[in-house]
């Protein structure tokens, strides 16, 4: 229905032409018209396995763990870690004054309490600095909140050591209790102690008969009911000696628990320094020796441990490992500058990618100069950008950042890279190759299965748009147009016309073609009309009329073969007409023009077809030439 459309539309009236098609004065050339559908550049959402998988040389630890002393430490989101990497890459160093000051203050405070000085540690002189170091911004209250911690520890301890002082003054009361009960049963006796009586009743005179027997009393000695109560008190008083003792372990784990957390919790920040100051001060609040940590057995902390280790965590065993972590940080800023001085800057990031998840807190990753480390930004910038064109699939774009980051890093790993790229080229360009087999072999399936499989592996592939040319040559509808073109050439306007429904679709658009092809279809419908007419013409006998019909058009279109097929069919039907028309135009013509001749012969045209048209036209000629108006 729309190329019916089309087709209406391209043969509306128009004013008629000498021949079928008349050509442009100056002819421009057709631009190239892309084929509606592009069978090779079909983007689909699904992400094809890689055949090389994705080994690409990133700065991206993808553990999000840092192992210190045999201990894996999680670091948390790996995509914030990067952020704040990159943040610190382009932040100035931490080396005012006042970042000195904090940092001395924090040294201080280790060294009044260490047990390693020469003099005992003053835990006094160490607690009175924290307040002076929380002040700092950078120290984000940290020491305040250590500060609280050792304070409530004291107080805890001070109300356990007056529980203790209770029980010892509880067990004197008991002592002296439990001797005046002693001294009681052993002394305090009945009066008639030593008089006897008879078992079976008196004798004379109330003398006592059958024997003498001790007396017995039961409001004295061990019998006594201030015995008995003496036994409850001491029973009471040990009740109460056990729930003191349980209120101060109680106390005691309480207290230790809720300073571990704390503690615990600045390992799991990385804040190494406080973690020393609070084992420290935890050494000197509890001499207990037990140190212990005091957590669930299952929780992430223990197994942290223990999975690591094969030994329950301990405040010993953070001391140690906050000590290695410094350490090591330490050697990998040193490893940081000697391979920055070589300009390895590849090993260099990553050192410093270790230090900084590490212990970023620390003095040498906070202090260290900006220069050095925009450096490394710098680098690391284009290294994420090359991870990102590489998962793109803009292998372009990647081989040129691959070769930016070889004249930047003389260690940067390129060989993966490099072997990534042409190994996807090479598929992608394959892929291609056999879609173009495929193509020439008329096998469309294969080939938009082969061209969907390279645009995949290489969206960007140049060789995509080689392809895309080679399909909109070889399409069906550049070759309707390479058809029409050819048939326009050579005259044939009869096919033209024939295969009308395959060309109007191919040429639209196209403002030359189209106004050639507009021209061709309206003047062959005059033409058809005119063969209808003299058809009719002649299917009734009258044969004049049908051939001075066609004669007409072919004034018009002296080119149309169907047109000069009828007439040569209708002219020995009108061999009489066309003999005096003829000798009337030859006479006409003449040099000089044979006027009288040539009206005779218009006469005796007329005088066989009265109704000729022609005939009449040329009479009318000379009349006015013979008597003009004037």
């Amino acid at each position: 229905m729309k190329t019916l459309t089309l087709f209406l539309s391209l043969t509306a009236s128009m004013p008629l032409f000498a021949q079928v098609y008349t050509p442009p004065t100056q002819p421009t050339q057709a631009p190239t018209q892309q084929p509606a559908t592009d069978n090779g550049t079909a983007a689909k959402p699904k992400d094809p396995a890689s055949p090389y998988g994705q080994e690409i040389p990133m700065l991206d630890p993808s553990a999000e763990t840092v192992t210190v002393g045999g201990v894996t430490i999680p670091l948390g989101d790996n995509r914030l870690l990067k952020a704040r990497f990159e943040k610190y890459l382009n932040q100035p160093p931490e080396s005012d004054a006042e970042a000195k000051a904090y940092r001395q203050t924090i040294a201080d405070i280790l060294q009044t309490i260490s047990p390693l000085r020469g003099k005992p540690p003053n835990l006094k002189e160490a607690f009175l600095q924290l307040p002076r170091a929380s002040a700092y911004p950078g120290d984000a209250n940290l020491c305040s909140s250590l500060a609280e911690s050792v304070y409530m520890a004291l107080l805890a301890k001070k109300d356990s050591k007056q529980l203790t002082d209770l029980n010892a003054s509880i067990e004197i009361e008991k002592n002296a209790i439990i001797r005046e009960a002693d001294w009681a049963a052993r002394n305090d006796k009945d009066g008639t102690l030593g008089q006897t009586k008879a078992p079976g009743g008196g004798g004379a005179n109330g003398a006592p008969a059958g024997g003498n027997k001790p007396a017995q009393s039961s409001g004295s000695g061990a019998n006594s009911l201030k015995y008995k109560e003496t036994l409850r008190r001491i029973t009471e008083i040990e009740a109460l000696k056990k729930t003191n003792i349980l209120k101060t372990e109680a106390q005691t784990i309480r207290t230790k628990t809720q300073y571990q957390v704390n503690m615990i919790q600045w390992f799991a920040q990385r804040r190494y320094e406080h973690v020393l100051m609070a084992a420290r001060f935890y050494n000197q609040i509890w001499k207990d020796g037990d140190t212990t940590l005091m957590i669930d057995k299952n929780s992430d902390v223990s197994k942290l441990f223990s999975d690591s280790l094969g030994v329950s965590p301990t405040v010993s065993s953070l001391d140690s490992l906050s000590n290695e972590a410094i350490r090591e940080v330490d050697k990998y800023i040193e490893a940081f500058n000697h391979l920055l001085g070589q300009n390895e800057l590849h090993s260099a990031s990553q050192r410093l990618m270790e230090a900084y998840a590490l212990g970023e807190y620390l003095s040498p990753v906070a202090t260290l100069p900006l220069e050095k480390k925009r450096r490394v930004a710098l680098y690391v910038r284009d290294l994420h950008e090359l991870y990102g064109a590489l998962q793109a699939r803009d292998y372009v774009r990647g081989k040129t950042l691959s070769d930016q980051l070889k004249l930047a890093a003389k260690d940067f790993p390129s060989s993966k890279v490099d072997s990534l790229i042409s190994g996807y080229t090479l598929a992608s360009d394959l892929a291609i190759e056999d879609a173009k087999a495929h193509l020439l072999a008329r096998n469309s399936e294969k080939a938009e299965e082969k061209i969907t499989k390279a645009a995949q592996i290489w969206p960007t592939n140049p060789k995509l748009t080689e392809f895309r040319t080679l399909v909109s040559n070889s399409g069906a509808i550049v070759t309707a147009r390479n058809d029409f073109d050819r048939l326009l050439s050579e005259g044939n306007y009869r096919e033209i016309a024939k295969r009308q429904y395959e060309f109007a679709p191919a040429i639209q658009g196209d403002a030359t073609r189209e106004d050639a092809f507009k021209q061709i279809m309206q003047n062959l419908l005059a033409i058809e009309t005119a063969l209808g007419k003299a058809t009719e013409f002649s299917r009734v006998g009258q044969n004049y009329s049908a051939w001075e019909q066609l004669a007409d058009i072919r004034l018009q279109f002296p080119d149309d073969p169907k047109l000069g097929r009828e007439l040569e069919l209708l002219t020995p039907k009108v061999a009489d007409f066309t003999l005096a028309l003829d000798k009337a135009s030859q006479f006409e013509s003449r040099n000089p023009k044979q006027t009288g001749s040539a009206l005779t012969w218009f006469l005796k045209a007329r005088s066989i077809y009265p109704q000729s048209r022609q005939a009449e036209k040329g009479i009318q000629r000379f009349l006015d030439e013979i008597l003009p108006e004037s």
